[in-house]
């Protein structure tokens, strides 16, 4: 836990969780310990499949924002999405017009590949603001203030997200969105939003993540026209 407040109130993610409970066959996950929401078939087949393409196609090693020793910590790969592809931007507008935050507010959307024994160790998605790299990823658009993920494919084995404090396991399935708060209504960032990306078993698993920030993304004039 950190002592820094974060303000949610600028982007409207203080609305956020209101704006997601009102959503037609949206979950809750039954725990006061963490805002979370599920939404299956959130992402049609097609949408899905035109993601994983893209992901193929511009994968990378995934990185770490505070590097800790362990070199098997996070093993996937990473594929930064155009924002100015047509698929990708029209996924994007649907994640800020559900959780009420302008667009200003959310980074560049990301796609995950996780192959055969690939995993994402327990972390959280928020920054550490006594981390060594807190001022490169944070002195502009501040904190992160949600996470929404959505699972484009269904892994033969293995592959499930793993809540620690709740010790909900969230299963692959393909275009079922998982929403969460990193930071709390009172403004801190909520230590039981640990999570692990187990490792996958057979066949591959493909996400997108959205994150939503305190402050604008400093993107460049007109990125977003």
């Amino acid at each position: 836990m950190t002592d820094k407040i974060v303000d949610m109130a600028t982007s409207g993610a203080d609305r956020t969780a209101e704006r997601l409970a009102a959503v037609p066959g949206i979950r809750r996950a039954p725990t006061p310990k963490l805002q979370q929401y599920m939404l299956s078939n959130f992402l049609d087949a097609a949408t899905c499949a035109a993601l994983i393409e893209r992901i193929d196609r511009d994968v990378r090693p995934s990185t770490i924002a505070d590097p800790n020793g362990d070199e098997a910590f996070r093993t996937s790969t990473t594929c930064d999405l155009d924002h100015r592809d047509p698929v990708v931007r029209a996924v994007n507008d649907r994640l800020h017009a559900l959780t009420g935050i302008p667009l200003l507010y959310g980074e560049p959307l990301q796609g995950q590949r996780y192959d055969v024994g690939q995993e994402f160790k327990a972390h959280t998605d928020f920054f550490d603001p006594r981390g060594a790299d807190w001022e490169e990823y944070c002195a502009i658009p501040g904190q992160r203030s949600w996470t929404l993920m959505i699972y484009l494919n269904e892994p033969p084995a293995g592959g499930a997200t793993r809540f620690l404090a709740t010790g909900k396991m969230h299963q692959p399935e393909a275009g079922k969105l998982l929403a969460w708060n990193n930071v709390r209504p009172d403004g801190t960032t909520n230590d039981d939003t640990l999570h692990h990306g187990m490792k996958v078993r057979k066949g591959r698993k493909y996400i997108i993540t959205k994150w939503f920030r305190e402050r604008p993304w400093p993107w460049a004039d007109g990125e977003l026209d």
